[in-house]
């Protein structure tokens, strides 16, 4: 789908935006002293491709903001949407300079506490699938791991595929993990590596869909790939178990599987009449629908 009027702006500070949107305005005594016709998203480069769609459904379907809510002007609808981080997400909730913040992690209870009155909306659930190049001679011997064999090659511990299984060529392991303000290295880091700090030799990668690329195009790398991800990527990748649970749906849903996490919009206190009716299509039967083409499991 053509994303025309949706704005996917990949920036590393999406707060800078602030300065382009007045969209952190709220409704105050309930009205609004000045339409804005524009939403602001910005967060999880995860969470950021599924509304980005749903926003350009949304524009799609309605036009205007008067074909949403007669009561609001015939503002043309502009939903825009930038990636940054999860952490990046919530500062600009904070900051008042997004409406939303797009997480792919539960909300830390600092970036709860910091807003006056915190509100969130989990759409879905992701997983974390470790994974390798199809072709890594890993794939044609393992179909689990367990979670110290995990935290052994990630921390650094184990550096060359024969010190995991002598079988195994005596090649360097290269590691491929989300950057530190993403959401996937929180859970990875809480989940797996527990109190072991992931090695510096790692390459920390920007985006989940831009580490399962560098997986994909790498025999001797291994990283870990969003659900919805490396679905996508099914015939790229080899996917392992973890403590003998597979990454599946049911076991992602019951919490089974270890390494999983919410899919998490956050705002803070009552939403002008826009935010409400987006919201709204979001949580719609459309909504869920969405989320589960883009590979995830809704909530909604």
């Amino acid at each position: 789908m053509r994303l025309t009027r949706v704005v996917m702006s990949l920036l590393l500070l999406p707060i800078a935006l602030g300065l382009l949107f007045a969209c952190g305005k709220k409704e105050e005594n309930g009205a609004q002293a000045a339409f804005n016709n524009t939403l602001f998203l910005a967060g999880s480069s995860t969470l950021a491709p599924t509304i980005s769609q749903l926003a350009e459904l949304f524009r799609q379907e309605y036009q205007t903001w008067d074909q949403v809510d007669s009561s609001l002007p015939a503002g043309e609808i502009q939903i825009s949407v930038a990636t940054g981080g999860s952490g990046a997400g919530a500062r600009a909730v904070l900051d008042g300079t997004a409406n939303f913040g797009m997480l792919a992690r539960a909300a830390r209870e600092a970036e709860r506490d910091a807003l006056s009155d915190y509100r969130e909306l989990k759409v879905g659930i992701d997983a974390l699938m470790i994974a390798v190049h199809r072709d890594n001679p890993l794939a044609g011997k393992r179909t689990d791991l367990t979670a110290a064999e995990v935290r052994r090659i990630f921390s650094g511990e184990i550096s060359r595929w024969h010190e995991l299984d002598p079988e195994l060529p005596n090649e360097e392991i290269v590691l491929l993990v989300r950057d530190v303000g993403g959401g996937a290295h929180g859970v990875f880091q809480n989940t797996v590596m527990e109190r072991t700090d992931v090695s510096d030799r790692a390459v920390q990668v920007p985006s989940m869909s831009g580490l399962v690329t560098r997986l994909a195009g790498n025999r001797q790398a291994i990283g870990y790939a969003s659900y919805g991800v490396a679905e996508a990527h099914r015939d790229q990748l080899a996917v392992f178990s973890l403590d003998g649970v597979a990454p599946t749906e049911d076991s992602i849903m019951s919490g089974s599987y270890p390494v999983s996490r919410p899919l998490v919009l956050i705002w803070n206190g009552e939403l002008s009449t826009t935010e409400q009716a987006f919201l709204n299509y979001l949580s719609s039967p459309i909504g869920a629908r969405i989320i589960g083409e883009m590979g995830f499991l809704p909530l909604i």
